[in-house]
């Protein structure tokens, strides 16, 4: 018994040092037909939850629907208003100072590594 606490208790630190290398700045570039942006997210992680923000055309947009499950995260962007908005669901592995992303806009999947920033 004492065993199978001490083993949970180890997975939670585990899993919460894992979320804590998320927060802070990351960027990376995301290729539009041929054409490279730059991109740059904040996240913050609080236990599962994960929250932070990014741009859109000079516009700031709030992450949603935010989760974080070891290495793997997903999170959501919603831009726009009305019948205009659009919603980007994005998953993603961090591994180190390395996040990949994957989103999906319009049936075009697209693929982003960004790197921690210093």
């Amino acid at each position: 018994m004492k065993y199978c606490a001490f083993v949970l208790a180890m997975l939670l630190v585990a899993g919460f040092a894992i979320a804590a290398d998320i927060d802070g700045k990351w960027t990376g570039e995301v290729d539009f037909g041929g054409q490279k942006m730059p991109v740059e997210y904040t996240f913050k992680a609080d236990g599962a939850t994960l929250t932070g923000s990014t741009q859109i055309m000079d516009n700031p947009v709030n992450i949603k629907d935010g989760k974080i499950n070891g290495n793997n995260i997903s999170f959501s962007l919603t831009f726009g208003e009305g019948e205009q908005a659009m919603k980007i669901e994005y998953t993603g592995v961090l591994t180190g100072d390395q996040l990949k992303l994957t989103f999906d806009m319009m049936g075009q999947s697209t693929d982003i590594t960004l790197k921690k920033a210093k």
